[in-house]
């Protein structure tokens, strides 16, 4: 399955021709991305093959730069006629297009000088039928509990791709990653109705995804466990983020402090860097260099070199998320995160989740979000959830069909905890948080 340019080495240097041929045809700068890869899919439902899908993928883009002027354009082909073609095409673009004093590359000095091994590549040598055979393990697992009606799809999938990049500032950088994953869908009855439940392991390493029997039985019991689900009665709570959706928490904050969010005035959190916007007990950092992390990476999409940073220091915000353009906007540095954060981290606190459920004499344990009520401008915050009702240090019953609602920097400032067991199966690393008191809409 492998294609040559889908080597590294030759995705560089199609990069770098990209880049050769715009400044032939005269652009004062130039850049281009290059992102190929290959993948499978396989989804089993019910113990039949639902889904097996090989997938091919390959794309660059090349930006002109005519002095502050700039067009891009991109193509799939990758033939020398198409890469003229694409080329001309950014170029004409260029020439339309309205100067804007900030558009450029970034400048050499903050370019990655190299690029790291981050031991991002593991293929998975694993053909379509082991994939069926992994997946229907995995079901298998999950019916064999009490309470399973059927599957509503279990999937493997795996991808390897690499991405390049070069400007002509100097930089040209390419690297080859992959991703791997086993997810289970299930569906419970019991005599008040049906409900679906899920789990999924993610990981670079094909070793270090969970056992597939172990990921079924957890999506089954999860699923069970939601069975009879009732509303909650209207009134505040202290609500508890089980670690995997108390990630999208993290997210609204990285929204906010995006360098697109504070130049164009969009942002709860605007103007806000030095200032407190968690507990003194809230440690944020990004380490975008961890080995075989899903969030790794050597360059941003700039090329300017990744690395660590203290983004929430003991609750107060130490800095934006910046790429050049964003940068040059605010009249700042960039920060290397032209494309977003990599390896964001919360600092895990001194407990279990299980201890802080145990400390709760009455609380919400959220579990699932629906729907999407979050204004990034104001900060305020609804969403539809359904999880677990705790009193007494204990989880009583399953509840749904609940809104919990609050403003993000009320909700920041009033985070109690975060739990010790940190979730690592994406790009945010956190625990479970705890946010001291919500409102909760339910009957």
């Amino acid at each position: 399955m492998t294609v040559a340019y889908e080597d590294p080495d030759h995705a560089k240097q199609l990069v770098v021709d990209a880049v050769g041929r715009a400044l032939g045809v005269g652009a004062s700068q130039a850049e281009a991305n290059l992102g190929s890869g290959e993948g499978l899919s396989v989804t089993v439902r019910d113990g039949s093959t639902d889904l097996l899908e090989y997938q091919r993928d390959k794309s660059l883009a090349i930006t002109v730069y005519l002095g502050q002027s700039k067009g891009s354009a991109t193509t799939s082909d990758l033939s020398a006629a198409a890469l003229d073609e694409t080329v001309d095409a950014a170029h004409r673009i260029a020439k339309l297009a309205e100067p804007d004093p900030y558009a450029g590359l970034a400048e050499e000095a903050s370019l990655a000088g190299e690029v790291l091994d981050l031991e991002l590549d593991h293929p998975w040598a694993i053909t379509g039928e082991e994939a069926v055979e992994l997946a229907t393990r995995c079901e298998n697992a999950a019916r064999d509990l009490d309470g399973i009606k059927q599957g509503d799809g279990t999937s493997v999938n795996h991808y390897r791709g690499t991405h390049a990049y070069a400007n002509s500032n100097g930089f040209a950088g390419a690297y080859r990653g992959t991703q791997h994953s086993l997810a289970c869908l299930m569906i419970a009855e019991s005599t008040n109705g049906m409900q679906k439940g899920y789990w999924y392991t993610s990981a670079r390493k094909p070793g270090d995804l969970e056992v597939a029997e172990e990921v079924g039985r957890t999506a089954a019991e999860r699923t069970i466990a939601r069975l009879d689900a009732v509303k909650l009665k209207t009134g505040k709570l202290p609500v508890l983020y089980e670690a995997p959706v108390a990630r999208s928490l993290v997210g609204h904050l990285v929204s906010a402090i995006s360098g697109g969010a504070q130049y164009r005035k969009a942002s709860f959190l605007l103007d806000a860097l030095g200032e407190k916007v968690f507990p003194a007990s809230f440690d944020l950092i990004e380490q975008p260099h961890l080995p075989a992390a899903l969030g790794s990476a050597p360059f941003d999409n700039d090329g300017v070199a990744t690395r660590n940073k203290t983004v929430i220091d003991q609750g107060m915000l130490s800095t934006y998320l910046l790429g050049v353009y964003a940068a040059r906007r605010l009249n700042r540095e960039t920060t290397g995160n032209a494309g977003g954060p990599r390896n964001l981290i919360v600092a895990p606190g001194r407990y279990h989740s299980q201890d802080l459920i145990q400390q709760l004499n009455e609380g919400l344990l959220v579990t699932d979000l629906m729907g999407f009520g979050v204004n990034g401008v104001t900060g305020d915050y609804s969403r539809g959830v359904s999880g677990f009702y705790i009193e007494n240090g204990e989880i009583q019953y399953p509840v749904e069909e609940i809104t919990i609602a609050g403003n993000l920097k009320e909700m920041f400032l009033n985070i109690e905890a975060v739990s010790s067991d940190i979730d690592v199966r994406g790009n945010v690393h956190t625990g479970a948080i705890l946010i001291g008191e919500m409102a909760i809409a339910g009957e």
